[in-house]
């Protein structure tokens, strides 16, 4: 009984206090107290959409081996293996250093198109659209579905197809980067910066780190088998139809078809960002995404730090052929 007379007086003088003060003062007294969210802006739903998908995944981030000591040879300026199954790092450098990303960009531009699939499944290609020296091959008036263009956007890194998702996205161009960025922010990946959906330079600025591609690359695997199976693809024929050109599509960036287990993702190069690479791997019985940032030999060098990680690991890398 002491415990509600009390709780009633306390409630009664904050009443009383408040009124006084609005007596003397108005509305001027409340419109100057400063209310602060302790929640950043970019978990708010109000200021980011992509709140509502929010997966925050945070790495084990202390490293089981390795050092950019043990590996003194590599030219990558960042890099980061690490075992999915075992939760662990295997090797990194630089990890959180921020550098720009040439078409690594196109992983998240593939995200965001699979989480906002238009209806009718028609995409349609505008002048606009054909940018960069790395295309797909689409021309402007023709249709695609969303499954071909990013077939085109991860096999021959296609900018096109880039721009294409893009502007059929509801709102537009802009709001698809936007969206890009929200979904970076959502993710956790708080060192990450898209300017345009294709990675080109030149277009404002951009960057990421391998930590947050990790991030980002487990996501778009885990949540979107389409994902995962256009990456492991090889190569991928698109037939002519009405809409559209015959277009044959050939993956002979990353280690596909030389090195065994390997399931894709994707690669990138602009003079800024220098050779990148993302690379996933399933092999004795353990997953592991491999990442590189501006590398002048990214393929020798993954197959370098793929090897090493298996052995990490206690398993004996494959044989492997080919360049």
């Amino acid at each position: 009984m002491k415990f509600f007379v009390y709780l009633f007086s306390v409630l009664l003088v904050t009443a009383l206090l408040f009124g006084g003060l609005w007596y003397y003062y108005g509305s001027d007294f409340i419109h100057s107290i400063a209310i602060n969210s302790p929640i950043p802006d970019f978990l708010m739903i109000n200021k980011n959409n992509q709140v509502t998908l929010l997966d925050f995944w945070t790495p084990v981030v202390a490293k089981t081996q390795g050092s950019s000591g043990n590996l003194p040879d590599l030219t990558a300026q960042s890099v980061l293996m690490y075992d999915l199954t075992g939760n662990k790092v295997l090797y990194e450098k630089d990890p959180n250093a921020r550098r720009p990303m040439a078409s690594l960009t196109k992983i998240m531009t593939a995200v965001i198109a699979l989480e906002s699939p238009k209806p009718d499944d028609r995409y349609q290609v505008t002048k606009d659209d054909i940018v960069g020296s790395d295309s797909m091959g689409v021309s402007a008036g023709e249709t695609y579905n969303l499954q071909d263009l990013l077939y085109g956007l991860v096999l021959h890194s296609g900018n096109d197809a880039a721009e294409v998702l893009a502007h059929n996205y509801p709102g537009g161009r802009s709001a698809f980067i936007q969206a890009m960025n929200n979904k970076a922010k959502a993710l956790g990946m708080l060192n990450t910066h898209y300017s345009n959906p294709s990675g080109l330079q030149g277009d404002g600025i951009q960057y990421t780190t391998t930590y947050d591609l990790l991030v980002l690359t487990k996501y778009a695997l885990e949540h979107y088998p389409l994902f995962a199976q256009v990456v492991s693809m090889a190569s991928y024929d698109i037939p002519q139809t009405s809409d559209h050109v015959e277009i044959q599509l050939d993956n002979e960036t990353n280690l596909l078809t030389t090195y065994p287990g390997v399931k894709g993702v994707k690669d990138g190069y602009t003079p800024e960002a220098g050779l990148c690479l993302v690379t996933y791997l399933e092999y004795g019985g353990h997953q592991i995404i491999g990442i590189i940032l501006n590398s002048q030999d990214r393929r020798g060098e993954m197959k370098e730090l793929l090897d090493y990680s298996l052995e990490m690991d206690g398993v004996t890398p494959p044989p492997y052929t080919g360049g």
